[in-house]
């Protein structure tokens, strides 16, 4: 424990050592400078040197050791500086002996170092340049751009110096040559947000900055063809050296974002002026040809970067374009309809939303296929776009629904659009050997003059649009008392969520009885929702919120796991009852609840013949194979079947013959009108007869009096239900209930002519 306790503490001042040896011993080899002479002070320097470079290869293993993540750009780095000490020091021994002339063979030893510290940038900026030709081509115009610069700084003043060229001039002009092109590069790394803005990344452009101050004594060397380095020199070397060590064991900064287009704009139209300025005044006649075919290059790539830019707009205009278009039918999108309503908005005149719903789409597109509806919203996409004018703009929202901005309307000229909008709709649609008609709900929104935005103008429209859709009159103008409408839906829809959570929905069990023996049979399972303020509410006043808020499936299941449960609570008490419960024909078709119910029956244990699942005729409509096939799996478990509502919609005997229903629940608007319609008489007797040879059970529901009932006893009908038997009531009174209907038909002999009774 104490060696691990003495650890980060040795490890801190093993830190500080090598952050402040190198400055140290380069301090105290200028001192001994003054006081040594002649060969003793180069000996000393080249000890001094060596013990600099020591230090900090020691300083960047360490750090390569304890940053794995690093290891690439620090091994580059320490290779670098290796190389150059190596070379250095080669040098250094060699005039301490008399023994090299310049140029010798360690500058090779440096050429390579140089070559490593160029690596070393590139793999230590942390947003790579090699992320993208873009960025690629952006650092080879700054650098090039570079070049010339340096040309410019260390080239002319030799022009006319008479000063030797070839090989040596080339060598001791291309090290400082390099050098200023690093410390460039790494400004231009900055400004293009490669790197970030901090002393680190000023460390790096000081530190190769310095080196080439330094190198630039070599261009001094070729008169003489000996090293004529200065003490400072030598310094400065050292200091540049450890700058660039103190910052590369550093760990960069993120940079700041992506670079301003003006910004590179900037620099990239600079750096190819350089090279232009190159190109056309030629001044230098030594070795300028190097940097001439560098600028040459130079322009090449600025033309690349051009040519990148342009397919870059041409890119970022086709993406603009898709933005705002929707993708299916080609018009605009809500983000394009949005920009052109505000637009219309601010130039102040009267502007118009229309926002249109096609009525039924979901069950065409359900039953057909999505390829199908694609067909269909294309089709009337074009319809919509011929029957209005240019100067008004049609836009796709999404899925079924569809805006249209009309700027400069009134209500007038708004009622109007949306009427030829909905004569374009309605027409026949041909899809797969098939004529469908769509229609479409409009909500209509106008603002006058004055501030507004199109997000309040669409949301206007589209609590019009509901209530057309809802009250069923095709187009609506808004009117502020709908606001109120919308916000308490929004309220009942919330509250509803609450309430299913909170249990406020409850069932209710309404009697059914055989119709021959008054026994008792079984109940229908009612859902109510028991309100906290305002009492117990039916069916009609929420559940056509619960399907608008998608809660429906939740309802259903828990109103089948609860009469599952009751059930079992009746049949433990001795009583020989069924239960049934509703289905939606969108749960028919689903068929995610037959799981459930199985579960629950296996789970209590109740036989599944006691369970009757009532479907009403419209769940054959939209996908008559699959509802017939989660039908043939309940049925297959056990569960009875009754088709509910039977008469009042698209009655349909081959539904009888395909599915496996043993229950026919006739309308209550026929059961109603048996003793005033005759026509109404004759379809239940009828209907009876037929199901009776079907050997289906009938249930007549909406038994409302003594006189119905006795109207139906002779017709055939089998079971009865209704107010006459009794009202829906609470499951804890079933048992009392089925006790007090035996003694009455014991006692009577009849059925009671009340429902109290």
């Amino acid at each position: 424990m104490a060696g691990a306790a003495e650890s980060p503490g040795r490890d801190a001042r093993v830190g500080r050592v090598l952050r402040a040896g190198p400055w140290v011993v380069t301090g105290t080899g200028v001192a001994s400078s003054f006081v040594l002479d002649g060969a003793e002070q180069d000996v000393a320097l080249v000890i001094t040197l060596a013990g600099v470079f020591g230090l900090l290869l020691t300083r960047v293993v360490l750090t390569a050791v304890r940053e794995p993540h690093r290891r690439l750009s620090l091994l580059l780095l320490g290779g670098g500086v290796a190389l150059w000490a190596a070379g250095s020091a080669w040098v250094s021994v060699g005039r301490t002996l008399n023994a090299v002339t310049f140029p010798a063979p360690g500058e090779v030893l440096c050429v390579l170092a140089y070559l490593a510290l160029a690596a070393f940038l590139q793999v230590d900026a942390p947003r790579r340049m090699a992320t993208s030709t873009v960025a690629w081509t952006e650092a080879a115009v700054v650098c090039g751009a570079a070049v010339c610069l340096a040309g410019f700084a260390v080239l002319a003043p030799l022009s006319g110096t008479g000063v030797r060229g070839g090989f040596a001039l080339l060598l001791a002009v291309l090290f400082p040559l390099i050098n200023l092109v690093l410390s460039i590069m790494v400004i231009a790394q900055m400004v293009l947000r490669q790197r970030d803005r901090s002393v680190r990344t000023l460390m790096l452009a000081l530190g190769f900055l310095g080196i080439a101050v330094a190198d630039s004594s070599l261009i001094g060397s070729l008169s003489t063809e000996t090293y004529t380095a200065s003490v400072a020199l030598q310094a400065l070397w050292g200091v540049s050296f450890a700058a660039l060590v103190a910052a590369g064991c550093v760990p960069p900064g993120a940079p700041e974002g992506r670079p301003d287009a003006r910004e590179s704009t900037t620099i990239l139209v600079t750096a190819s002026g350089l090279a232009l300025v190159v190109l056309v005044l030629d001044p230098w006649a030594t070795v300028g040809w190097v940097v001439r075919v560098v600028a040459l290059l130079t322009l090449v790539a600025a033309g690349f970067r051009m040519t990148l830019a342009l397919r870059e707009a041409r890119g970022a205009a086709e993406a603009m374009r898709l933005s705002l278009t929707d993708e299916l039918t080609g018009l605009p999108n809500r983000r394009s309809l949005l920009a052109a309503t505000d637009a219309a908005l601010e130039s102040g005149d009267d502007v118009g939303v229309l926002l249109l719903d096609l009525d039924g789409f979901k069950d065409v597109n359900d039953s057909l296929g999505h390829t199908a509806g694609d067909e269909i919203l294309v089709t009337l996409a074009h319809r919509m776009r011929r029957a209005l004018p240019p100067s008004v703009l049609i836009a796709r929202l999404g899925g079924d629904e569809f805006a249209v901005l009309v700027p400069r309307g009134d209500e007038i000229l708004l009622l109007e659009t949306a009427q030829r909008l909905r004569t374009a709709i309605s027409a026949p649609v041909r899809v797969e050997n098939l004529d469908l008609a769509i229609d479409a709900s409009v909500g209509i929104a106008l603002h006058g003059r004055g501030p507004a935005a199109a997000t309040d103008l669409l949301r206007r429209a589209d609590i019009a649009m509901y209530e057309a859709k809802h009250s069923r009159v095709g187009a609506l103008l808004f009117d502020p008392s709908l606001d109120g409408l919308a916000r308490d839906r929004l309220r009942r829809g919330e509250e509803l969520r609450q309430a299913l959570s909170a249990g406020q929905l409850v069932l209710r069990y309404q009697p059914q009885v055989d119709a021959r023996t008054r026994q008792v049979v079984g109940f229908e399972a009612l859902v109510r929702w028991q309100h906290p303020t305002e009492g117990l509410l039916g069916p009609a006043s929420f559940l056509p919120d619960v399907r608008r808020v998608g809660l429906m499936p939740a309802l259903t299941e828990t109103v089948l796991l609860r009469a599952v449960e009751d059930l079992r609570g009746w049949l433990d008490a001795g009583l020989d009852v069924r239960v049934a419960v509703n289905w939606a024909p969108e749960e028919v078709v689903a068929g995610s609840l037959v799981p459930t119910l199985v579960a629950a029956l296996t789970s209590s244990g109740v036989p599944a013949d006691r369970v009757t699942v009532e479907v009403t005729e419209d769940s054959f409509l939209a996908e008559p194979d699959r509802a017939r096939a989660v039908l043939l799996q309940l049925r297959g478990h056990g569960v009875q079947l009754s088709i509910d509502d039977y008469g009042s919609g698209f009655s349909s005997l081959a539904y009888l013959r395909d599915l496996p229903v043993q229950e026919l629940k006739m309308d209550r608007s026929f059961v109603a009108r048996v003793l005033q319609d005759e026509r109404s008489r004759l379809i239940v007797q009828t209907t009876t007869q037929m199901a009776r040879a079907m050997d289906l059970r009938m249930v007549a529901e909406g038994v409302e009096d003594a006189a119905v009932a006795a109207a139906l006893l002779p017709l055939g009908v089998d079971v009865l239900q209704g107010y006459h038997i009794a009202q829906p009531m609470a499951a804890e009174e079933v048992a009392p209930w089925i006790a007090r209907w035996r003694s009455l038909v014991a006692l009577r002999g009849m059925l009671p002519g009340s429902p109290d009774r």
